[in-house]
């Protein structure tokens, strides 16, 4: 039987990572590199490797992603079943998001890294690319766009993040829970993403810049105020609770939404953008209704992302409004 192939794509991280005499680590390894510290990777999938970048990952940028996509659907073009991409874990649910969008292919497209470098103790990141491989190499993950497989859990790119500086088990999907795992060579999938990617289309040009406004108690609303003065195209709005603002801050909002789009998303960590339950000046209620744009249970990060790719497409104030109006709720119905 014909192994299935995957290409391994390398950004580079921690996971590629070595010492600087005494300096700390940074990237080095290349994708070929990787894929020889895994042992049994030869049985799972016939596998190259291509490495277009060596930096952390909080260094990687939008267009580099959206040249990783080129990438993924050059890769499918010449015959390659699966991917994995491999990065630092900074940015990995930016990338999977961002892949989520942008990528057409159905072969499968995972994203994954280590949280402990090659050379330390325990190092994780040869299981992770093993699993992550056995995702992309599998027909199980067609057509469910990009996920982070992170620790044997398969998570969808909407709702991974990352929750922990240093565990190896740093990457959730909490309230609704991963969809699936990767355990004794095999991929289970009970769940998958019941929502279609969000399909925009990759930028041809520099992004338009969209400010991100965390809010914090006792804020008097001096960042709104600067961003309305900023050459910026739209803003995403980080409320306390679930999406809420100071009194003060209301009027200065209204301000900023004759400039510019504002999203309104929330800095906890589970749960969405209430839309219909707190009424007082600064609620969502009050917000909504002057034109800010919930973000239901997309995290500021992503919103930021998603803004960016739907105003370089060109998508007006209205159709803002019904994109973020698909991502509520889990997204995932049960396998057949």
């Amino acid at each position: 039987m014909t192994k299935r192939s995957v290409l391994l794509i390398a950004l580079g991280g921690t996971i590629s990572m070595q010492g600087n005499a005494g300096s700390g680590i940074t990237p080095k390894l290349s994708g070929e590199d990787l894929i020889r510290a895994v042992p049994g990777l030869d049985q799972v999938c016939a596998i190259e490797a291509t490495s277009p970048f060596r930096i952390p990952g909080a260094s990687l940028t939008i267009a580099q992603i959206a040249e990783v996509a080129r990438l993924i659907e050059d890769g499918a073009a010449k015959g390659f079943d699966g991917f994995v991409i491999v990065q630092g874990t900074d940015t990995i649910e930016e990338t999977a998001f961002l892949l989520d969008c942008l990528v057409r292919t159905d072969r499968p497209v995972v994203v994954t890294g280590a949280m402990r470098g090659p050379d330390a103790a325990g190092a994780d990141g040869p299981a992770n690319i093993l699993a992550a491989a056995t995702y992309a190499a599998s027909e199980a993950g067609l057509g469910l766009g990009a996920v982070v497989v992170f620790a044997d859990e398969i998570h969808c790119a909407r709702l991974v993040r990352k929750t922990d500086t240093g565990l190896t088990n740093a990457f959730t999907s909490a309230p609704y829970g991963s969809i699936g795992r990767v355990s004794e060579g095999n991929v289970h999938l009970p769940l998958k993403p019941a929502r279609g990617r969000f399909a925009l289309p990759a930028p041809e040009a520099e992004l338009p810049e969209v400010a991100l406004v965390a809010i914090g108690f006792g804020d008097e609303g001096r960042m709104v105020d600067a961003v309305a003065e900023m050459d910026v195209s739209a803003a995403v709005i980080v409320g306390l609770g679930a999406g809420h603002v100071p009194e003060p801050l209301s009027d200065k909002i209204s301000k900023l939404l004759t400039k510019m789009p504002v999203v309104l998303a929330t800095r906890v960590a589970n749960g969405p953008v209430f839309e219909n339950t707190y009424g007082f000046t600064g609620s969502e209620i009050d917000l909504i209704g002057k034109g800010v744009i919930p973000s239901r249970d997309l995290g500021p990060g992503k919103s930021r992302l998603l803004l960016q790719l739907a105003l370089a497409a060109g998508l007006s104030p209205q159709q803002l409004g019904d994109l973020f109006a698909g991502v509520d709720g889990s997204g995932y119905s049960h396998q057949n």
